[in-house]
């Protein structure tokens, strides 16, 4: 794990999980491409390391399937908005006012292909 003090990961992420050491780009590599899509498009760095453990899990509870790559994008999906609650819960506490991302109402901003 990158040290906090030498990182520059700047949300409570490190108070929220553990994160498993390893190298980043080889576990991204070893993702199937739906969830390599995902993990490039999280509002923080997703730890590919970790995704790759929980890959591990739900390919041996759903196979290398699509409902399993499914279900992890929505585990995956389901953390990132624990992570975003707790950053804009912090950010109320330290000045008193919403985050501007939600006081403007808009989702986190996806690269998503135009058709």
């Amino acid at each position: 794990m990158p040290d906090i003090q030498t990182s520059n990961e700047r949300t409570l992420r490190h108070e929220m999980w553990r994160r498993y050491n390893g190298d980043d780009w080889q576990a991204f590599d070893q993702l199937p491409p739906l969830v390599r899509q995902r993990v490039a498009t999280h509002a923080y760095d997703a730890w590919s390391v970790n995704v790759l453990i929980l890959w591990k899990h739900y390919k041996r509870t759903y196979g290398n399937t699509l409902r399993g790559q499914r279900a992890l994008i929505r585990y995956l999906d389901y953390c990132e908005r624990l992570e975003r609650d707790a950053f804009a819960e912090h950010y109320t506490h330290q000045y008193g006012t919403m985050l501007p991302h939600d006081a403007a109402c808009v989702s986190v901003l996806r690269n998503q292909a135009v058709t």
